[in-house]
Formats: C-alpha cells, structure tokens, sequence
C-alpha cells in the first residue's frame, strides 16, 4: 500500500544527483513499506519500479523526476496475502497496474538534503505529498508517511482503521549509476 509512497521517496532521491543522465540500480535498490494490522507492524515491499531523473546539483529547484511502480510487484512475504493486495479491495492491479510520482518542484534544505514535492498518484486518486531526500555516494533514501484511504487503499471492510490502520510509512533506498 505505501509502497507507491515508497517509490515516490525514490523518485524524490533521485533528483539530487548531478546533471547528467544517472541510472537506477534496482538490484540495489529497496522500496518497502510498513503498516499496523490489528496494532502489530506488518512489512512489505515492491519488487520492481523505475526512475527517470533531470537533474544538476547547482540548480535543483530546474530538476524533474518520474517514479513509477508496479503495484502487481507488492509482496508481504506470503503468496496468499500478495494475490490480497492485488484484489480490487487493495491495489487494484488488474485496472490500476501503476503507481507514480512526477515531481513539481525540488528544494535544497542542506548538504545532501532535498524536499521533493510532486504528485502522487494510486488507483486514480492523486495527491500533493513532499518526499524528504538525503543523497549519499549516489544513494538516495529517505521515508513518506501516507493514509492508505486517501488513495482508496483497503475499501469496504477493510477501511476499518481499528483492524488495519490507516497510516502507512514508505521508505526507500535507491542507489544509482552514471553520476
């Protein structure tokens, strides 16, 4: 669920790196969430999204980036709850393949440190979200909260927040070649 988030965290890390073309490792890469299930953390993460980044380190507020991630990659570690989340209750992933970020603006708040701002969006619903970045050694990581409601996450039974919560922390560690 916040594994979109995840990889607009992503998306957001890759806009600190230097002007020319950088690619994503995503063998080195990670883009996971976690989220409370009747009060117990729950992990999970996405096996397969992209970055495509524009950027130059003395300019950031010119650069641009483009997350995307395949919501059908989702897996929480066990196959039966992974065909869950691709129903159309969670994920959707038969008429909503894709999540993504496209940024719209990038600000330096410090050494390595950017505020990625952009939108958001998850089955049709698209939402204004800020990534925090910090870029070392060409790795980019950092952490978005998001409601899953918000992005109709968990519908009918499941918006309960009393059995699944609707806070969702997406973190992601991306590391990049070509800088």
């Amino acid at each position: 669920m916040t594994k979109l988030l995840s990889a607009l965290l992503i998306a957001s890390a890759a806009v600190v790196l230097p002007a020319h073309a950088a690619t994503l490792q995503a063998d080195k890469s990670e883009l996971s969430f976690t989220f409370k299930q009747m009060g117990v953390p729950v992990d999970g993460r996405f096996k397969k999204f992209d970055a495509q980044l524009d950027f130059d380190a003395k300019k950031p507020e010119a650069g641009k980036i483009a997350f995307t991630v395949d919501l059908g990659s989702v897996s929480l570690g066990d196959p039966s709850f992974d065909r869950e989340l691709a129903a159309a209750t969670w994920f959707d992933t038969k008429r909503n393949g894709h999540a993504t970020f496209v940024s719209s603006g990038i600000k330096a708040t410090g050494p390595g440190k950017y505020d990625v701002a952009g939108k958001l969006t998850i089955k049709g619903a698209v939402r204004d979200v800020v990534v925090p970045i910090t870029l070392t050694n060409g790795v980019a990581q950092g952490s978005l909260p998001i409601k899953r409601l918000d992005f109709k996450i968990g519908d009918g039974e499941w918006a309960d927040t009393s059995v699944v919560a609707n806070d969702v922390a997406v973190k992601f560690r991306l590391a990049f070649s070509g800088l």
